[in-house]
Parts: structure tokens; C-alpha cells; sequence
């Protein structure tokens, strides 16, 4: 039954999609004398609730131009604008502004592609310990996270300390490449207040946080009576490749698209995509704690949890998730 009524569904999608929209679209060019791309230009802001409908628009085209104007390199948008212009008759002089918020949502258009492109380049690229540059990088890493701390060695039990697994942090890049150093390292370059922060936190006992919520609301011998050895329960290095991991999953779904076309005028960079995993690292570790998990089995559940918030949120065509989009100006809350 339920596959018939899939069937169903898809078919009546397919109907409105070849026919009936078709049929819808050709009665408002007539009525109000523009074609479909001056209609959203026209009757939406700028952001992602007009660059996803441009999107459509051209996606589910007959015409090869429009069609072919979504896969472009961006140095020629410019060119395809003026193209798409007198293939819908439309005068440049008179209608400027069209012009310009075109070529602006088309621009972001291909570079979220091209950014799906170089972050998937840098996902696939496995960390090398005989590369200098990757080794530079990881060092960069210890004396952000770590500047009063020397590393005794390369491959040292330290590295554990802030949030590896084991005593070589390149066992622990396996699954998402260079690309959960390059985050990891941004986060603790650009953000470094709120990075330490995060990193000390996630190794207090869970008690003492609550305590100090609670501005030390029980004296010292209840303190000590409590189960002091119970952390916050993560790693705070394997966390953040695991963000990676979600972040990377919102970028090649689709799902980012609200956020990214909302805060970027044109070309959505890997800066910005390095800055939105700044922003879900602070929410996880907030609704981390908020959740307040028993153990660090639970790691999974949250995550999941996390992530369906997250995507409900980015439902919302009008959705920025950090609109400022600096990462010095993304807090934490005081725990």
C-alpha cells in the first residue's frame, strides 16, 4: 500500500512538474507581461529565499541555456546573465536592477558548487606525517590549544589532552582528511578564547559545572562527596571532526544552501563554511550539556538529536544560523 501510494505521489509530482506548472507559468507571463525570473527577483529580497527559487527556475527549464547556467565557472556569470537577458527579451537599460540581482544569485549559485568541490578535496586528502605542510599545521594546533605546554614528542600520550585518542592524532583524521584539521585549526586560531574555553569545559567534572551554574550552591564537603570523576564527557579534538563530519553532511545535501545564500552576497567561500563549523561547535557543546548525557555512549544519540535540529532550523528560507558571521563574534554561555 505504501509503495502505491508512492507511486501515486510521484506521478502527480511529475504531472504538475511537466504540465501543470508549465501550464501556471505561461498564464503569469501572459498576465503581468514578465517571465519567471523577473517574478522572483521582483517579489523576493535577496538571500536564499530568491537564489533557491532562481535556482528552480533554471534546474527545471527546457531551455538548454538556462539549464546549463547552473554548472558555469564563475568568471563567466557575467556573460551568461547578458545571454539569459535577450534570450527572455529583456532590455538591460530598463531593467538594471534585474541584471544585478541575477548575476548576484547566480554567483552564489556556482560557488556553493564550487565550494561543495574544494571541500570534498580536502576531505578526500588522507593526513601525510611526511608532509611538512600537515605536520606544521597539527603543531599549530597543540600550541593554540595548549601555549604553556610543551609537546615531549611527536607521538606522545599528550596529544590525548586536548581530545585525540591516542598517542598519534593522524589515526583520528582517517575519516574526514585534512578537512578536521583545517577546522579544528581555524576554531583555535580565530577563535581562540572561545576554543579554550570549550576544551577545558569538556574536561571538568560535570558536577563542578552544575556547582558553578549553581554559583557553588553546596559547600566543599558535599563537593567532595559527589562523583568527581564524572566529565562532561567528550573529546574535544574528536568532537570537533565529528562537527566536521555534520557540516560536511549539511554542505553536500543541500541543506547549508538556506544558511550559506543568506549570509554570503555572492560566492559562498570555504572561509565561510570554516566559520559555520565555528558556530555548530558552539551549539553542540551547548546542547551537549543542555542534554545532559550519563556517559559519553550516548555521544551518538545527541549527535543525531543535534543534527535534526539543526536541519529543521535551516527549513526556514530566512535562516542564518551565525547572521554576523565572524567567529569572534560567536559566545558560548557562561558555564
Amino acid at each position: 500500500m505504501k509503495h502505491f501510494l508512492r507511486v501515486v505521489t510521484q506521478f502527480f509530482v511529475f504531472l504538475y512538474c511537466k504540465c501543470l506548472w508549465r501550464g501556471l507559468k505561461f498564464v503569469a507571463r501572459k498576465f503581468t507581461g514578465n517571465c519567471e525570473l523577473q517574478r522572483i527577483c521582483y517579489n523576493n529580497k535577496h538571500g536564499a529565499r530568491r537564489t533557491l527559487k532562481i535556482e528552480s527556475s533554471l534546474r527545471f527549464s527546457k531551455n538548454e541555456l538556462l539549464q546549463s547556467a547552473l554548472s558555469i565557472h564563475p568568471d563567466k556569470v557575467e556573460k551568461t546573465i547578458e545571454d539569459i537577458m535577450a534570450l527572455k527579451k529583456i532590455n538591460p537599460d530598463t531593467n538594471p536592477q534585474l541584471g544585478i540581482s541575477l548575476q548576484a544569485s547566480l554567483l552564489q549559485i556556482v560557488g556553493y558548487r564550487s565550494l561543495v568541490a574544494e571541500v570534498e578535496k580536502l576531505r578526500k586528502e588522507p593526513y601525510d606525517c611526511e608532509n611538512p605542510e600537515h605536520e606544521d599545521m597539527l603543531m599549530k594546533l597543540w600550541k593554540e590549544l595548549r601555549p604553556d605546554t610543551p609537546l615531549t614528542g611527536r607521538i606522545s600520550k599528550q596529544w590525548c589532552e586536548i581530545g585525540f585518542q591516542g598517542s598519534d592524532p593522524k589515526t583520528d583524521f582517517r575519516g574526514m582528511g585534512l578537512l578536521g584539521l583545517h577546522n579544528l585549526l581555524y576554531f583555535a586560531e580565530h577563535d581562540k578564547a572561545t576554543a579554550l574555553q570549550m576544551l577545558h569545559d569538556s574536561l571538568q567534572p560535570k558536577h563542578k559545572l552544575a556547582c558553578c551554574v549553581l554559583h557553588s550552591e553546596i559547600n566543599k564537603p558535599e563537593w567532595e562527596q559527589k562523583n568527581l570523576d564524572k566529565a562532561i564527557g567528550y573529546s574535544f579534538a574528536i568532537v570537533g571532526i565529528n562537527i566536521t563530519d555534520l557540516a560536511y553532511s549539511l554542505l553536500v545535501t543541500g541543506a547549508l544552501k538556506t544558511h550559506l545564500y543568506n549570509v554570503a552576497p555572492e560566492m559562498p567561500s570555504l572561509l565561510h563554511f570554516q566559520q559555520t563549523f565555528c558556530y555548530l561547535m558552539q551549539e553542540f557543546h551547548r546542547f551537549w550539556i543542555e542534554e545532559d548525557p550519563s556517559d559519553i555512549m550516548e555521544f551518538n544519540r545527541v549527535r543525531s538529536k543535534f543534527h535534526r535540529r539543526i536541519l529543521r532550523q535551516l527549513k526556514n528560507p530566512d535562516m542564518a544560523l551565525c547572521p554576523h558571521f565572524s567567529a569572534s563574534h560567536l559566545h558560548l554561555v557562561n558555564l
